[in-house]
């Protein structure tokens, strides 16, 4: 599948983001993800509230890019996290986890840092390269 592709994907109605989460876009590079979005935080985290200080970054509309490392293989994939940015500012790993473990996965349980999970579709592995997804079904 080409970047394109996948990107036109994610870009229609066939994909139903996260409220708050907008204008996502994957880039491919082998084993690398890459990945932008612009994202309304206060959507994203409606009815739920916190006074951690640290929490105070994820307010408002921001452009948010995270670089994952990415593979899968007997069916199962995984996404590891390297890092998250906030217009351009690195977010702390101990602020990103707070986030994610208080907002994300009580919505998405599956979802953390690093994730594995099973592939639809009898996908047997998946490998990312130069601006596009090897996929394998059996």
């Amino acid at each position: 599948m080409a970047e394109d592709e996948i990107n036109a994907y994610l870009a229609s109605s066939a994909v139903q983001l996260p409220k708050g989460v907008q204008t996502v876009r994957l880039q491919g590079t082998p084993g690398v993800i890459n990945g932008a979005a612009r994202v309304d935080f206060d959507k994203l985290t409606e009815g739920k509230r916190s006074a951690n200080p640290l929490l105070g970054l994820f307010t408002g509309v921001h452009d948010v890019a995270a670089t994952a490392h990415g593979s899968g293989s007997g069916g199962q994939a995984r996404i590891e996290i390297d890092t998250v940015t906030l217009d351009g500012v690195e977010i702390p790993r101990m602020a990103l986890e707070y986030f994610v473990n208080h907002y994300v996965k009580p919505k998405y349980p599956g979802v953390g840092l690093d994730t594995r999970f099973a592939m639809p579709s009898r996908i047997d592995s998946a490998t990312v390269g130069q601006h596009q997804l090897t996929i394998v079904q059996k």
